[in-house]
């Protein structure tokens, strides 16, 4: 992306846009952001640093473009994206954006789950070992906003989105991790396959030397040679209780952490391999595992009220996070799940549910039709809403139980998104906990 842009155009004001914004417009670009719902406060401030601004517009500008920078919310088939194409703009990502302005060695972590949890203690641990890590992507501040502050980090470790990849062309990391692929977002990619494809365009311009990372099982799609991981025995870093085993070796003990479990575990048989082939010592992994803390709405304690504990899951968002939660909680659960659902496989969970969960307090959009897959397996009772579902979950728990927050779905029918439904959770535990001290 070296040609010299005289006009860019953003497609979607929302975090990644006006970060694509900003950093085109300290670059001298004249930029046009469009976005179709009427987002008057970010119109107003772009404005102000000189951009062209069209909140609340349903087509597209006419003009001549050099180049279109596609927010993640858009997605490839929309009518928008479609038409750029047809009138020979390049569309890319804010993602790629931001990487072809940034210096440094770049991660790229992408999966269905546990891409956050893996990012954050990636860039715990090159810390410890000296690196000025910064953390971006899918999380935190947008990509091009960062680089528009400071583009000369040692490394950039990204949690990379299936959305975001829709539209990259020349991105290219330097060791990317490929976590997991499971049934996720469908509602918006269609068909598994495509979804696939979509995770594995992460690698498809790597080099040589660079490093190449996915689950054993899926050795065969990278269409290149790549590094393996994960508890199967032809895996090269093989988690296996608790440890990671390379040629037969143990290359770093994680016994006794947050990650010493089925679920996590094997993500760190990745970032082992990704540290071996980076050449940073595990050690500085090792350290930084032991005091990693659990990001928020992930698996989250939320307190303990009459001997029941609460945990807040609410970036559980799918089917496969919501066994994953499954299968980490030891106790006996009573299980408020719902919301908009990305899928609708919920018998598939039944087995699980059968085993681990005493009752499903159903809340959102399609609880009703999480209550008809899963009434054979477990009972289940329409709530509503959060605040009716985890006082009635409350109500009928005993000692020794969990009240755990999994919705399985989005938030997006109720709540601005998964933080917001985790922060009310976290309220409503509290006050619960809070009750039990007054009556002491």
């Amino acid at each position: 992306m070296t040609k010299k842009i005289k006009h860019a155009l953003v497609l979607g004001l929302g975090a990644s846009g006006r970060g694509a914004v900003r950093l085109l417009l300290a670059e001298g670009v004249p930029v046009t952001a469009v976005d179709s719902q009427p987002v008057l406060d970010a119109a107003r401030f772009l404005e102000k640093d000189g951009a062209h601004v069209l909140a609340g517009c349903g087509a597209l500008p006419g003009g001549s473009f050099d180049l279109a920078v596609v927010s993640p919310g858009i997605a490839e088939d929309h009518s928008w994206v479609t038409s750029l194409k047809e009138r020979g703009i390049p569309c890319i990502s804010e993602l790629e954006l931001g990487w072809s302005r940034c210096r440094g060695r770049v991660w790229a972590i992408t999966g269905s789950n546990g891409k956050s949890t893996l990012v954050k203690c990636c860039a715990d641990s090159l810390t410890r070992a000296g690196r000025r890590a910064r953390i971006s992507g899918n999380y935190g501040l947008s990509f091009c906003e960062q680089v528009a502050e400071d583009p000369s980090a040692d490394d950039w470790v990204l949690e990379v989105s299936s959305f975001q990849l829709e539209t990259v062309c020349r991105f290219r990391p330097d060791i990317g991790i490929l976590l997991n692929v499971l049934p996720n977002h469908l509602d918006r990619h269609g068909t598994m396959q495509h979804y696939l494809e979509l995770k594995l365009r992460m690698f498809a311009r790597m080099r040589p030397k660079d490093v190449c990372i996915v689950p054993a099982p899926l050795a065969w799609a990278c269409g290149r040679s790549a590094v393996t991981f994960g508890p199967e025995e032809a895996a090269q870093f093989r988690w296996l209780d608790g440890r990671v085993v390379h040629d037969g070796k143990t290359v770093a003990d994680y016994t006794g952490t947050l990650f010493d479990n089925d679920v996590m575990g094997p993500s760190l048989a990745a970032l082992s391999a990704a540290f071996a082939g980076a050449a940073v010592d595990l050690r500085f992994a090792e350290e930084a595992v032991r005091l990693f803390e659990p990001l928020p709405h992930r698996m989250q304690p939320a307190g303990t009220a009459r001997g029941v504990e609460f945990v807040n899951n609410s970036k559980a968002t799918n089917i496969a996070a919501l066994a994953a939660s499954l299968k980490m909680t030891k106790k006996p659960v009573r299980l408020i799940a719902g919301g908009q659902a990305k899928e609708e496989r919920f018998e598939e969970i039944k087995d699980l549910l059968a085993k681990r969960v005493q009752s499903a307090y159903l809340i959102g959009r399609d609880s009703e039709k999480m209550s008809s897959a899963w009434s054979g397996a477990v009972p289940c009772r329409l709530c509503g809403n959060l605040e009716q579902a985890i006082r009635a979950a409350w109500a009928d728990a005993r000692p020794g139980e969990v009240v755990l927050l999994a919705p399985a779905c989005t938030s997006y029918d109720q709540f601005r998104d998964f933080a917001e439904r985790g922060e009310q959770f976290m309220r409503l535990a509290a006050a619960m906990v809070k009750e039990t001290e007054n009556e002491k």
